[in-house]
């Protein structure tokens, strides 16, 4: 737990770097182009489509008769925060994975060259496979978030399964490219089962920072008239929750690999 404190801390020093902030406008960029080719080519179908299913649902137009609200309007504004709250974990999920094969070796770099310069460079993985990891772990937590659709209907779930399903993602990406550069696929595997709860933890962690942007995105969406203002607030709150998340494993898992070697070297032969 100290080591996953200390290496939190020094994320966050570190993302107040000028390098740093420059390239968390990579998937602040990555972010705006793809929500714009959604809002272009699929955000009124997307809302006529979930708009039909609402005003379908016999429940909801007793509800909004008895508070007293216009079906149609209800409807229609329920319809875009739904689709909101569906679109923005996979956009997100897809900027993490691009994000773990671009600007994670250069947040690794970064703390390797301040606090790891004299760790040894084992290249345990390239860039080809840390994008196959990156796209495997990324169609598994989509297909884990497409099953799980059902269950965001009920409020509990709808708090909690996003969160761990984009914690498990940023584990699995981040603790492999951290470590891709620096150790051997055997010290890769013995820290992901040494520290695999500590890492998972840390990953649900972000998970969770990463979820709070979404009430941002969707009050741009209920909001019309702060639209301009508090969509791109929420894609540069993601870029830099991202821009942590690569930091944070970085100190952590090179501390880690720095322990696992000194500890080797200790042992006797």
């Amino acid at each position: 737990m100290q080591m996953m404190l200390d290496a939190l801390w020094r994320a966050l020093a570190d993302c107040l770097r000028v390098r740093v902030m420059a390239w968390s406008l990579f998937p602040l960029l990555l972010l705006a182009v793809m929500a714009a080719l959604f809002g272009m080519f699929w955000w009124d179908a997307s809302v006529g489509t979930v708009q039909s299913w609402l005003e379908r649902a016999s429940w909801l137009q007793s509800l909004w008769s008895w508070m007293g609200t216009a079906t149609a309007a209800a409807s229609a504004v329920a319809a875009a925060v739904t689709v909101v709250l569906l679109v923005s974990p996979v956009m997100i999920m897809i900027a993490l994975a691009v994000v773990s094969v671009v600007m994670t070796p250069q947040m690794v770099e970064l703390v390797a060259a301040r606090r790891f310069a004299h760790l040894q460079r084992k290249h345990g993985a390239g860039w080809v496979g840390s994008a196959w990891w990156a796209l495997c772990a990324t169609a598994l937590a989509l297909l884990a978030l497409l099953l799980s659709l059902p269950l965001w209907l009920v409020p509990p779930f709808v708090l909690v399964l996003p969160p761990l399903i984009g914690g498990w993602l940023t584990y699995r990406l981040m603790t492999f490219d951290a470590l891709a550069e620096h150790a051997s696929k055997t010290e890769r595997q013995a820290i992901l089962h040494t520290h695999r709860y500590r890492l998972m933890l840390m990953g649900v962690v972000c998970g969770y920072i990463g979820a709070a942007p979404s009430l941002v995105w969707a009050s741009g969406v209920v909001f019309a008239a702060a639209f301009w203002v508090l969509i791109p607030l929420a894609v540069w709150m993601y870029a830099l929750v991202l821009a942590f998340a690569s930091l944070w494993f970085a100190h952590y898992t090179l501390a880690a690999l720095h322990s696992l070697r000194a500890a080797q070297e200790r042992a006797p032969e």
